[in-house]
């Protein structure tokens, strides 16, 4: 067990028999009264994002998730397929647990989080390459100030890209917010 003022953003801890990852962490201590700690954290089983209150001398369990690669194979209703690399074993993660998982294009390597055998999380990178697959032709002049429009991307999410984006052209998308960051 561990106090909760040891918690950190990244840290897993289960409680109630339930998974959860810090988000992010703040302590607060007020005049004359306890500290408190409070944490946004995320539910690893289910992908609900909750806020948790404690009092500064409670405690947790944590525990440690183990990182195994895997590739990415398709998607199947509501259910992404994976592919372990040491043993080729195809296995299904539930796709509401799996933030991140629009930004998984097919025979991609990613980094998979378990807890004792149970496949719990992705692990992406910050950053993403993708083609645009659809998007308005620019109009000249509309340049000034910062004018963003619609695109779809290959693998069917919608973003806002600058002007002098064109169907083909690759694009670098932010994985954390899916925001356009700049042309590949």
């Amino acid at each position: 067990m561990i106090p909760v003022t040891d918690l950190r953003t990244g840290v897993t801890f289960e409680e109630d028999g339930q998974i959860f990852q810090v988000i992010s962490y703040e302590h607060i201590k007020m005049g004359r009264g306890s500290a408190n700690v409070k944490a946004k954290v995320k539910n690893l089983r289910s992908g609900a994002t909750t806020e948790k209150s404690y009092i500064s001398n409670a405690h947790v369990r944590p525990i440690h998730l183990e990182k195994k690669d895997a590739q990415f194979l398709y998607k199947s209703g509501d259910e992404a397929c994976f592919m372990d690399l040491l043993t080729f074993e195809q296995y299904s993660i539930p796709l509401r647990s799996l933030s991140g998982y629009e930004f998984l294009k097919e025979g991609e390597v990613v980094g998979v989080q378990y807890y004792k055998d149970e496949p719990l999380a992705l692990l992406l990178s910050p950053k993403v390459t993708l083609e645009v697959f659809d998007t308005d032709p620019g109009i000249k002049g509309n340049s000034a100030t910062n004018v963003y429009k619609d695109a779809v991307l290959e693998n069917g999410i919608h973003v806002k890209v600058p002007l002098f984006i064109q169907i083909g052209d690759k694009i670098v998308v932010d994985t954390r917010d899916g925001s356009y960051t700049k042309r590949a």
